[in-house]
C-alpha cells in the first residue's frame, strides 16, 4: 500500500518536472520595499516573471514574500496560472502591428522581416523571448516602469489576430482571405494615400 502511494507520488512529480521543463521563465524584475517596525528595518521582496514555452504561449506573475526566491517561486506559479495563447506567423513574429497600453505605458510592436532579431527592451525583450517571437520591432513610449510595459505589452499581443481568426469571423476561407491580401498592389495603396 506505502509502495504504490510512493510510486504515485513520485510519479506525479515526474509529471510536474516535465509540464515545467517545457516552460522557460524569465525574471523581468525584483523590487525591495521596507517596513519599519520597533526593532528596525523588515525588508519584503516583490517579483515580476514571465513565463512561455516559445511555442506561442506566455504568460506573466507577481509575487511577494519576505525572501527573494519565495517570491520568484509565487510569481512563476502565477504566471503559470495565466497563460495565455498568441499566433505567430511562420512561428518567429507577428501577423501584423500592434500597439497596446496600461496606464502611462504605451507600446508599439511591428511585425519584421527574417533575420531582424529582436529590437526590443527588458521588460518586453522577456516577453518575446518567451513568447518564441524571433523577429519584431518594438518601442515603448510612456511609462518605462516594468509592470506597466509588460502589461501594455500583453495588451497589444491580446489585439492580435490571425488569419486563421478572422477567415472564421467572416466566414471565409483562409485561403480567400490571404490570396486578397497578395491581390492589393502596396504601390497602388501609398499611390492612393
Amino acid at each position: 500500500m506505502a509502495e504504490r502511494e510512493r510510486n504515485t507520488r513520485d510519479r506525479n512529480s515526474r509529471d510536474r518536472e516535465e509540464r515545467d521543463s517545457e516552460f522557460v521563465d524569465r525574471l523581468v524584475h525584483i523590487n525591495r520595499v521596507a517596513k519599519v517596525v520597533k526593532g528596525g528595518r523588515r525588508f519584503g521582496f516583490a517579483a515580476l516573471v514571465v513565463v512561455g514555452d516559445q511555442k506561442g504561449r506566455v504568460g506573466y506573475g507577481h509575487g511577494k514574500a519576505r525572501e527573494v526566491p519565495e517570491a520568484i517561486r509565487k510569481a512563476t506559479e502565477s504566471a503559470k496560472r495565466n497563460l495565455v495563447r498568441v499566433g505567430l506567423r511562420e512561428g518567429r513574429t507577428l501577423h501584423h502591428d500592434t500597439q497596446g497600453r496600461w496606464g502611462a505605458g504605451r507600446v508599439i510592436l511591428r511585425a519584421a522581416p527574417a533575420g531582424t532579431g529582436i529590437i526590443a527592451g527588458g521588460p518586453m525583450r522577456a516577453v518575446f523571448e518567451a513568447l518564441g517571437i524571433h523577429d519584431i520591432v518594438s518601442k515603448s513610449l510612456g511609462s518605462s516602469n516594468p509592470y506597466n510595459m509588460v502589461r501594455a505589452t500583453f495588451d497589444a499581443l491580446a489585439r492580435e489576430d490571425s488569419p486563421r481568426s478572422v477567415a472564421a469571423r467572416r466566414g471565409l476561407k483562409v485561403s480567400t482571405l490571404q490570396s486578397r491580401r497578395r491581390d492589393v498592389d502596396p504601390d497602388a495603396v501609398a499611390g492612393e494615400a
